[in-house]
């Protein structure tokens, strides 16, 4: 609970960000240990989500020698591995730029929020990629973290954490990173699974906050959530589609790639004040996560 509210207050750490302190000695490992060879991935993201476990539980028993328990350890990592605030910070920016009639620099910030070309993209088609990247990283960025330090404690966080990180260095689909970012991307996936899951169902549950109805994001998520390539992204993004009353999927472009995502939910395109309400969806759902993540730790400790 002590790193949800330490995120909710102070956002990320404004210096020495250990997750790109992480990423840093990534990209050198990288350099040292890369082939196109799914064998090589797999002992490159082995060895760092391991080291980055040990790290946490090393992080653990000096926090519990000193006196300060492993709960120090713990709210200091998931402070590190959150990123709520800032999500809703750069959607918000967008929002605003667009509100003033600013495309361009809203397609500006939007490479902050997500990975897909913005250049051609028209005032709804950004505010679809916010919303999208709003609902996706609610459960990257907030209850998968929450949800392993429930589960697993700093050790857990930690693992998670630099799982996901490595997926966006190296998971893309590629032809440097086809094969040696195979296990990276699945192992991200799989530690994402729950969270995904727990995310999606406390969006239904938070449906009425932002207007929506239970029963119709449960229904978008049953119908639609399966339909998206992400296995995980796909159950937050059909569940906000449905909390929210949007229609989202269609056409993007990665790196030049065109894409064609299957449609997501029954309602309208999504608007700049869509945005604001996805962000009070987000923070809604990472607030419920965490009571209920802390109530489990405190069950289980």
């Amino acid at each position: 609970m002590g790193g949800y509210a330490a995120d909710l207050l102070l956002g990320d750490p404004a210096r020495r960000h250990p997750v790109a302190g992480f990423g840093r000695a990534a990209k050198v490992f990288e350099r040292e240990s890369y082939a196109p060879s799914r064998a090589r991935g797999s002992i490159f993201a082995g060895t760092l989500v391991a080291g980055a476990a040990a790290l946490g539980e090393l992080l653990a028993r000096g926090c519990a020698r000193a006196g300060l328990g492993r709960g120090t350890a713990l709210a200091a990592i998931t402070w590190a591995s959150l990123g709520g605030r800032s999500l809703r910070r750069e959607a918000q920016r967008i929002a605003a730029a667009l509100d003033a009639g600013d495309i361009e620099g809203a397609r500006a910030s939007l490479p902050r929020l997500v990975g897909r070309d913005p250049l051609q993209l028209d005032p709804e088609d950004v505010c679809r990629a916010v919303v999208e990247s709003v609902a996706e990283n609610t459960g990257d960025a907030v209850v998968s973290a929450l949800v392993w330090g429930a589960l697993a404690g700093p050790a857990g966080v930690a693992a998670y954490r630099a799982a996901n990180t490595l997926d966006a260095m190296v998971g893309r689909r590629d032809e440097r990173y086809e094969r040696f970012g195979w296990a990276a991307a699945r192992l991200d996936d799989a530690m994402s699974w729950p969270g995904a899951r727990a995310g999606a169902l406390l969006t239904a549950a938070c449906a009425p906050l932002v207007g929506g109805e239970p029963r119709v994001a449960w229904r978008m998520l049953r119908r639609d959530g399966r339909a998206h390539p992400s296995p995980n992204a796909g159950r937050l993004e059909a569940s906000f589609a449905g909390a929210l009353g949007l229609r989202l999927g269609g056409p993007l472009s990665y790196d030049g790639r065109v894409e064609q995502r299957p449609p997501l939910g029954d309602g309208a395109p999504p608007t700049t004040r869509d945005v604001r309400r996805a962000n009070r969806l987000s923070a809604a759902v990472g607030a419920a996560a965490a009571l209920l993540c802390w109530t489990v730790r405190k069950a289980t400790a």
